[in-house]
C-alpha cells in the first residue's frame, strides 16, 4: 500500500490531467475574470487540488512505513480513499452525461469499483 501511495503521488505531479476528471466540479474554484464562484467547497482550484491530494498520499505512503505512525496512517488513509468516492461517482455521471465519451464511460466504470479494495485494504492495515 505505501508503494503504491508513493507512485500514486509521484503521478499527481507527473501526469496530473490523469486525476482532473475525479476532482467534482463543485471544488474547483474559477480564477478566470468575472466567473461565478462555485460554491462554498470551491477553495483551490483543480491543480490545487490534485497537487494537494498529491501530497496527502505520499505522506500517507511514508506513514504507513513507521510503525509509530502506521495506525493513524492506515486509518487517514482509509478516509481519503472513501472520500475519493465522491470524486469516482461525480467522473461517472459525467462520463455517461451528454458530454461523456465511450472512453470516459469504460474508465470510470472501471474506476470506481476499484476503490472498494483499496477502502478495505487500507482498513486491514490497521493492526
Amino acid at each position: 500500500m505505501s508503494a503504491l501511495l508513493l507512485a500514486s503521488g509521484m503521478k499527481h505531479f507527473r501526469t496530473p490531467q490523469f486525476y482532473y476528471p475525479v476532482v467534482p466540479e463543485y471544488l474547483c474554484r474559477r480564477d478566470e475574470p468575472g466567473s461565478k464562484a462555485n460554491g462554498a467547497l470551491a477553495v483551490m482550484s483543480r491543480e490545487e487540488w490534485v497537487a494537494s491530494s498529491g501530497l496527502i498520499e505520499a505522506a500517507l505512503g511514508v506513514g504507513l512505513l513507521i510503525p509509530a505512525t502506521r495506525k493513524a496512517a492506515a486509518d487517514a488513509t482509509t478516509a481519503m480513499f472513501t472520500v475519493f468516492l465522491a470524486g469516482h461517482i461525480d467522473a461517472l455521471r459525467r462520463a455517461y452525461g451528454p458530454e461523456g465519451t465511450p472512453a470516459e464511460r469504460r474508465i470510470h466504470t472501471l474506476r470506481l469499483p476499484l476503490q472498494a479494495p483499496l477502502i478495505l485494504w487500507s482498513w486491514s492495515l490497521r493492526k
